[in-house]
C-alpha cells in the first residue's frame, strides 16, 4: 500500500472532483434553473471552476455571473454583482429539481476510484465519504455506479450544521467508528478538503485533477499527492 497509509485506520474521501467527474450533469441543472430564470447559461467549463462548497454557493456563483453577462453595454462587466436573497432560493430551488431528476447520467467515475475502493474495502478498511453536496444526491450516485455498499458511513453538506472546510464532519466520522483522528485519512480535491483533514487532525491525500478553483491542490500542504487513487492499494 502507498506509504501515506501506514497506521491508518479509517479512510474518509470526498466524492465530486476526487472519486467521481460530476460537473457534465451539475452544469446541466444549472443551466436549466438559469434558463428558467431568463438568464445566460454558464456552460461546462465555467462551471467546473465553480464546485466544491455546496449547491448554495454553487447557484450564487452562477446568478453573479449570470447578472454581469447580462448587464447593459457600457457597463462594467468585472463588478461583483450581489445577488438577491429571493432570487437566490428560486435559483437554488430549480437547480435542486433539475438535479434530481437525472444526477449522474453523464457523471463518471474518475480511472483508479473503483479500484482505490476495492481495494480498501479488501484490506478491511472502513471507509466514509465526507461531501458538501447535497445528502440526498449521494445514494443515487453511488447507486448508480454499484458504490453503495463500500462506505460505512456517508455525510452530505446538508448532514450536520458545518461543513467543510470546517473539521466537525471529519470529527464526526473518527468518533462514529471510535478511531482517533491521527489514525484517519482525508482524500481530497481541494483546499477545503485539506483544510477541513488538517484541522480535525486526519492525515491528508490530495489528487490533483479534481476542482480546486484553478489552483494547484499541491499548494495545500497535504500529506501526499497522488495522480490516481489506484497507488494508494
Amino acid at each position: 500500500m502507498h506509504p501515506v497509509m501506514k497506521d491508518i485506520r479509517l479512510v474518509t474521501f470526498d466524492l465530486d472532483g476526487t472519486l467521481i467527474d460530476s460537473v457534465p450533469d451539475l452544469a446541466r441543472a444549472v443551466d436549466a434553473a438559469l434558463l428558467e430564470l431568463g438568464l445566460p447559461t454558464a456552460g461546462e467549463a465555467t462551471v467546473r471552476d465553480w464546485v466544491g462548497n455546496g449547491s448554495l454557493v454553487l447557484m450564487e456563483r452562477a446568478l453573479r455571473h449570470a447578472i454581469t453577462e447580462s448587464a447593459p453595454s457600457g457597463m462594467d462587466r468585472k463588478s461583483s454583482h450581489e445577488v438577491d436573497a429571493d432570487l437566490l432560493a428560486r435559483a437554488h430551488d430549480g437547480f435542486l429539481s433539475h438535479y434530481a431528476k437525472d444526477p449522474a447520467s453523464r457523471t463518471r467515475l474518475y480511472p483508479g476510484s473503483r479500484e482505490a475502493l476495492d481495494g480498501l474495502r479488501a484490506h478491511g478498511l472502513p471507509l466514509a465519504l465526507v461531501t458538501n453536496k447535497p445528502a440526498a444526491f449521494i445514494a443515487p450516485i453511488l447507486e448508480g455506479f454499484g458504490l453503495q455498499d463500500h462506505f460505512s458511513l456517508c455525510l452530505g453538506g446538508d448532514s450536520l450544521p458545518q461543513k467543510k472546510p470546517d473539521p466537525a464532519p471529519l470529527l464526526h466520522v473518527a468518533e462514529h467508528f471510535a478511531v482517533p483522528p491521527r489514525a484517519c485519512l482525508m482524500i481530497g480535491d481541494s483546499r477545503h478538503d485539506i483544510a477541513a483533514g488538517k484541522a480535525a487532525g486526519f492525515r491528508t491525500l490530495a489528487v490533483p485533477y479534481g476542482y480546486n478553483h484553478g489552483e494547484p491542490v499541491a499548494d495545500c500542504g497535504p500529506d501526499g499527492v497522488v495522480e490516481s487513487l489506484a497507488e494508494l492499494v
